[in-house]
């Protein structure tokens, strides 16, 4: 028997293994040097599910639930868990549709049942029975004409329909007991890995809720985010005004030369909530408007589209940036890897902007700084601003819905904007598609085009950005006056021209290759969108260039 050499990154240590050795069985070797369990691995930095047998010396990485691509894992193998519990107790009549994340966890509908409290037990109940059984997962290929039945079988014409889209010969599975399911990504080997959810009722589904990445042993906490809901159910009623509520039926649009209809209504669809966001403004009378919103959800864009609705009802606005309020960079506090936060909100001169905000709001006219990020000063002279009776000041920056940025402003004086790029797709009824996902997209092409870094630097520093959003951010979403959603159904089409080359051009030893990879296969399943149709108004210009404000 051939032996191979392997090292485990996790240990820095090396081993030999005869051929044809499980990562399971490899895991459990070095089981005692982690203290949750190990999930899945990366093997020579591409990601593997513990089935995959050694066939050559490699590099294995180890992953837990504290991992992002850990948790994924585990986040996938529960909700297979639940959709097959679902499946026993309501049969095919009733279909799971996987929605969107909140906190970390996961939203569901369920169409064909009245979600109840007894109900969810039911369902509690089987999952527990599942995973108590300890049941094998299993990893299946199956025909195009297999697929289909099975699909047809369990009513999931979504997943029927994007079959026609796929380049393959077979279609890859996976099965637990006699269900079988076509998800995203690898599994668990087995229903025991699943050590802890809960199922709550929320709005019109329920929220899966996952073991925490942060606190191992501890569920997510569960909150009810009421103006992110209502978002989310806003376009939730544009994807039927579209006809578009999974890739499949996108694609459809696509190859029957419909997209360019679909784009501008989408389109249309946004401008009109900008419009009513810039009635509201007017109503309000507040002369203070804050827009705040996490990496690439398109804030430039939409700030300058509300200005020009709000010059049509006759309101003058004046825009200004928190980053200019930045303190001199010598100030600005080192991170553990000695690069400095930026992000934390004691980096801004709180106390000058409080005094011109108050001498604005007073008619006086104020000289705003403008922040040079080449020499780390504010520049000499800044810019003059003076707000008459009819005019409004628009500050853009991330901490805008934060009030520890104004604690010398009223909240009678201020009207709060959060925006963010909502994915209103899902791929079909049981695989979605991330927001953090479709921004790290949008964000690899807007780093590329504009200041001409590779894919590899986006996604090596995105867990920053994350970690940023999460603690500046995130929080104070629901002090929002109004939640604008700056995704559009067709955009992840258009990416795709821009993307894939850049993520084709990464090299295997790149750290951000596994991830690199996982994107790839999203966009895979994309129909290509000319970009040259795009409006040049349109939010996703902001990303790939030609827009009218740049």
């Amino acid at each position: 028997m051939k032996r191979y050499k392997v090292t485990i990154v996790n240990t820095k240590t090396d081993t030999e293994v005869g051929e044809g050795t499980s990562l399971s069985e490899l895991s459990k070797i070095y089981k005692s040097s982690f203290p949750h369990d190990i999930l899945s691995a990366r093997v020579d930095n591409i990601e593997r599910d513990l089935a995959y047998r050694i066939d050559d010396d490699c590099t294995v990485e180890f992953l837990d639930i504290t991992s992002s691509l850990g948790f994924r894992v585990y986040q996938r193998s529960a909700v297979f868990i639940m959709l097959a519990a679902v499946r026993k107790i309501l049969g095919a009549g009733a279909v799971v549709w996987v929605e969107h994340t909140i906190n970390d966890n996961i939203f569901c509908t369920v169409k064909g049942a009245e979600i109840t409290d007894s109900l969810l037990s039911k369902i509690r109940t089987e999952m527990l029975d599942i995973v108590n059984s300890n049941f094998e997962i299993q990893k299946v290929q199956v025909s195009f004409a297999e697929a289909e039945e099975l699909f047809k079988a369990n009513n999931l014409m979504h997943c029927y329909n994007e079959l026609k889209y796929i380049r393959a010969n077979n279609i890859t599975l996976y099965k637990l007991n006699d269900y079988y399911d076509y998800l995203y990504g690898t599994m668990v080997p087995s229903t025991k890995y699943i050590g802890i959810f809960n199922l709550v009722k929320h709005s019109d589904g329920f929220v899966l809720q996952f073991e925490s990445p942060h606190k191992p042993g501890t569920l997510n906490p569960h909150r009810d985010y009421k103006k992110l809901t209502a978002i989310f159910k806003e376009y939730n009623e544009w994807s039927e005004i579209l006809n578009v509520s999974a890739l499949g039926s996108l694609n459809d649009a696509i190859s029957s030369g419909r997209i360019k209809e679909l784009m501008l209504i989408a389109e249309a669809l946004q401008e009109k909530k900008i419009a009513n966001i810039a009635d509201e403004i007017q109503k309000s009378g507040k002369k203070l408007v804050f827009i705040a919103g996490p990496s690439s959800s398109g804030k430039t864009t939409f700030s300058k589209r509300l200005c020009i609705q709000l010059k049509v009802i006759g309101i003058k606005p004046h825009v200004i940036s928190l980053d200019d309020y930045y303190k001199p960079r010598e100030e600005i506090p080192f991170e553990e890897d000695g690069t400095r936060n930026f992000e934390n909100i004691n980096t801004l001169e709180i106390d000058r902007l409080n005094d011109d905000l108050i001498r604005l709001k007073a008619g006086e006219e104020v000289e705003t700084p403008i922040y040079d990020f080449l020499t780390g000063e504010p520049k000499s002279t800044g810019r003059k601003i003076q707000l008459e009776s009819d005019d409004v000041l628009v500050i853009e920056g991330i901490h805008g819905l934060n009030d520890a940025l104004t604690p010398r402003i009223s909240a009678e004086d201020k009207f709060k904007i959060y925006i963010s790029a909502l994915t209103q797709l899902n791929i079909d009824e049981h695989n979605r598609i991330s927001t953090t996902d479709s921004r790290l997209i949008r964000r690899i092409v807007r780093d590329n085009a504009f200041r001409g870094f590779p894919a590899s630097n986006t996604i090596s520093m995105w867990h920053k950005v994350l970690k940023g959003e999460e603690e500046n951010i995130f929080p104070f979403q629901e002090n929002a006056d109004v939640t604008f959603n700056s995704a559009l159904i067709y955009e992840l089409g258009v990416l795709k021209v821009f993307a894939e080359p850049l993520l084709f051009n990464m090299d295997k030893s790149e750290s951000g290759y596994t991830e690199a990879k996982r994107l790839l296969n999203l966009l895979n399943g994309f129909l290509a969108v000319n970009p040259q149709d795009i409006p040049d108004n349109s939010l996703i210009r902001e990303f790939i260039g030609g827009s009218c404000f740049q």
